[in-house]
């Protein structure tokens, strides 16, 4: 039963790589160097969702 409410690994990179891309967007205007930042982050977690879905 617990299963059923527990996400999958891919669907929890998903989010976290939607969440990093919003906090990048958000940065670009303000602080263009952390928004760097969270780019290169939500891309690394990107690599990891393609390396899962493959």
């Amino acid at each position: 039963m617990l299963k059923f409410f527990k996400r999958s690994s891919i669907t929890t990179l998903q989010r976290q790589y939607d969440k990093l891309m919003h906090e990048a967007y958000v940065l670009a205007k303000s602080n263009p160097q952390a928004s760097e930042q969270k780019q290169r982050e939500a891309f690394e977690v990107q690599r990891q969702l393609l390396a899962k879905k493959a």
